[in-house]
């Protein structure tokens, strides 16, 4: 039950992870929001992933450090870590009263970010004889009595607040100006935006990936039987690039393959560009990732492929949604015709943003 007191408390949210850990996180940040409408709520994530909290109307701050990892080409590591002091610096001239280290298990590289903001409180997953563990001094013991999807575990760790609800579905919100030029390029290939299929192609798992032959004959079978037009997603960049590997020549080989079928090719180099261009889709095609968590987010029907992935955990939490796994837990074993009727099968489920198609296998 949202409450309707008069209380204020600050929160300041820290997740440190991949994209999909952060989409999945949102829900937990919104029902923050609803149920302390007057509270000043931030988040600390990092710079890579920020484009997912931008634009989130539950969020008063977004903070934004660099992993030393994500650092460009001429930037020194010790210039990241003095512009992280500052930052830290800042954080603790704001008094947060609960720092919340929104992760699975118990994670000490987030707690070592939170006891140096010196909140008040800290909530956190706890488990017996972690080195550290006694700082958390709201714990949340980290067991599992039942397999849960990650937004319904870190979800968990609102109890110490009164907040038992089920997590509400995703929220990433794309950036108007970043919206804007997709538009634009839509426009530009005379697509019709209400009628886009969008392909993702890039996989950071090598199980995740289907091969190029396939999505090509698969985007020409669902213009055949849907008439749609489609925007084909991917990570630039070539795949032997070690630091940063690609799919261009992936990218490069289903655009041969498709002269005659109307498609915009859309190498997403920032992650709003990437969230921009799924906003615009009628239904998304993609690999289990960060992809196919903000699509969910975006409410957007999906196709998604998983491999060695956790369906349970990972499936795309309160979106319409149909998921082949095969028993190889290579994806790379799903059929094209498998992939068609799937397609069939999504199209025919609710639409409604909340909706919660469950998990369909094989």
């Amino acid at each position: 039950m949202k409450q309707t007191t008069a209380s204020a408390p600050s929160f300041l949210v820290i997740r440190r992870d991949n994209i999909g850990d952060l989409v999945c996180t949102t829900p937990l940040i919104h029902a923050l929001r609803e149920h302390f409408p007057k509270a000043r709520v931030s988040v600390l994530v990092n710079s890579y992933n920020r484009p997912v909290v931008e634009n989130n109307p539950d969020i008063d701050t977004v903070y934004a450090y660099m992993k030393t990892k994500h650092r460009e080409a001429g930037q020194g590591v010790l210039g990241v870590l003095w512009k992280r002091l500052l930052l830290m610096r800042e954080l603790r001239r704001q008094r947060f009263d609960y720092a919340i280290i929104a992760g699975a298990h118990f994670l000490p590289r987030a707690l070592r970010l939170a006891r140096a903001i010196k909140p008040r409180h800290i909530i956190g997953f706890t488990e017996p004889g972690k080195s550290g563990v006694e700082y958390i001094d709201t714990g949340v013991p980290y067991t599992l009595p039942r397999p849960l999807h990650e937004a319904q575990d870190i979800f968990r760790l609102l109890a110490p607040l009164g907040i038992h609800d089920e997590p509400p579905a995703m929220r990433v919100f794309p950036s108007t100006a970043v919206s804007a030029q997709a538009q634009q390029a839509l426009r530009e290939k005379r697509l019709a935006a209400d009628n886009v299929i969008g392909v993702h192609i890039s996989a950071r798992k090598p199980l995740n990936r289907w091969p190029a032959e396939n999505f090509a004959d698969l985007i020409r079978r669902l213009r055949q039987a849907h008439g749609a037009g489609f925007m084909l997603f991917w990570s630039p960049g070539s795949a032997s690039n070690p630091r940063h590997p690609g799919d261009d020549e992936k990218a490069q080989q289903i655009m041969d393959d498709l002269k005659d079928v109307p498609i915009l090719a859309y190498p997403t180099d920032r992650l709003d560009q990437l969230i921009a261009g799924l906003a615009l889709c009628r239904a998304v095609v993609c690999s289990d990732g960060g992809a196919m968590h903000i699509a969910a987010a975006l409410g957007k029907p999906i196709l998604c492929f998983f491999g060695k992935s956790d369906k349970t955990r990972w499936y795309p939490w309160k979106a319409p949604h149909v998921l082949l796994q095969p028993p190889s837990l290579n994806v790379a074993d799903i059929g094209v015709d498998e992939a068609v009727r799937a397609f069939g099968q999504l199209l025919a489920r609710p639409t409604r943003r909340n909706a919660d198609a469950g998990v369909n296998q094989e």
